[in-house]
């Protein structure tokens, strides 16, 4: 569980320096590549977290 937030949190900063990257350079394929990723990170933890609370109400 533990390695599962640490991927979710390392993913999120992946997206965060392609933001940056796009800032810097303004080449739209840093942006692109930052929403994919925030996507489906954003996707996964929302699945990964539901299921932990679903746990949890059993």
């Amino acid at each position: 569980m533990g390695f599962l937030r640490w991927f979710i949190l390392l993913l999120l900063l992946v997206s965060a320096v392609s933001f940056g990257c796009f800032a810097l350079t303004g080449q739209q394929r840093f942006k692109r590549f930052g929403l994919l990723v925030l996507r489906g990170t954003l996707f996964g933890a929302f699945i990964f977290f539901g299921v932990l609370v679903i746990e949890r109400l059993r």
